[in-house]
């Protein structure tokens, strides 16, 4: 039996920043399943704590100029993973298991973990 899965906690970064980011069979990600063992190269960001350049085009909505009351569609795992590094590291929240595709094999990539301070 499959376990449903829950939405994670917002990423807080170590400057504060914060932002949502959702990977499973309702989001829009890939691969678009479900599961806490999945490697996604393309997750679902949304409502992020200030406007961020790095997913600009991503917006799903930019036409509202609000880009920190909007979701941000099939943003590639390498981007989120320079913004966690950007916002000084993850140290707070839940983030799905990111990866890239490398000669046909899906990797997974670490995540920066910022100071408890």
């Amino acid at each position: 039996m499959i376990e449903a899965q829950k939405s994670r906690e917002p990423v807080v970064c170590a400057d504060g920043f914060k932002i949502s980011i959702q990977a499973s069979e309702f989001s829009y990600c890939s691969p678009k399943v479900s599961g806490l063992s999945i490697i996604y190269i393309l997750v679902e960001l949304g409502f992020p704590s200030e406007e961020e350049e790095l997913i600009a085009k991503w917006q799903e909505s930019p036409e509202r100029d609000r880009p920190t009351d909007d979701v941000y569609p099939y943003v590639p795992a390498e981007v989120v993973s320079m913004i966690i590094a950007k916002h000084g590291g993850m140290v707070k929240g839940e983030c799905p298991r990111l990866g890239y595709v490398a000669s046909g094999e899906t990797l997974e990539m670490p995540i920066m973990k910022g100071n408890y301070v």
